[in-house]
């Protein structure tokens, strides 16, 4: 985690879990990260391919020129991480992993600024792990956010830590920028295998990657 207002989001939601794998979406009071809540947002997991805004901070909205509430996550990302961003949910929403991406987002004029997004799994009574709060930050501020709108963005990096592991850190596999993985829990019980253009390998604890 690179940016302060991630670190600050996970630390609280870390605090509020415990020993749980993840808190009460009723826990989560907004005047406790006030000083993050224009990078935050909360999903509802609606069905497996679809994960809406249910809120959005200031600061995100501004960054896409438009009101997120409503919209479909998984629409904002690239068609070639597509498949990988559903298998990452889903992996939160089942299973109450937490995901830190490192992101590139772009807008229609081709113009690009890095990005860090934190995906937190959050239990509501009855339904499981159906939300999910998160952050989307911008590592610097160029001059046209707010003018011209993030239109797409693409993984460069990504971490899911799992409820009773240490941090798994990304793996690059294969040759060129586009090859990065997914690390997976055993109980998944997912061996090698490709979902899209990333490679996803069954995990386990590594004293090495801690």
């Amino acid at each position: 985690m690179k940016h302060a207002t991630t670190q600050a989001l996970y630390d609280y939601w870390n605090r509020l879990r415990g020993s749980k794998p993840a808190p009460e979406r009723s826990e989560i009071e907004p005047g406790d990260i006030r000083t993050v809540l224009g990078d935050t947002f909360i999903l509802e997991a609606v069905e497996d391919e679809t994960y809406r805004f249910r809120l959005a901070g200031t600061r995100m909205c501004a960054a896409f020129c438009r009101e997120l509430k409503g919209r479909d996550f998984l629409r904002m990302w690239t068609d070639k991480d597509h498949e990988a961003m559903e298998t990452m949910l889903q992996a939160i929403t089942k299973d109450a992993a937490a995901a830190v991406l490192g992101v590139e987002g772009r807008t229609d004029r081709g113009q690009t600024v890095g990005m860090e997004v934190l995906l937190l799994p959050l239990r509501m009574r009855d339904q499981g792990y159906s939300r999910i709060l998160g952050s989307c930050t911008m590592m610097e501020k160029p001059y046209w956010v707010g003018i011209h709108p993030v239109v797409k963005q693409s993984i460069s990096s990504l971490r899911l830590i799992w409820p009773d592991e240490q941090p798994f850190f990304l793996r690059k596999v294969g040759a060129g920028n586009e090859a990065h993985a997914i690390v997976t829990t055993p109980a998944q019980q997912l061996a090698y295998r490709r979902v899209g253009h990333l490679t996803v390998y069954e995990g386990g604890k590594s004293q090495a990657e801690a």
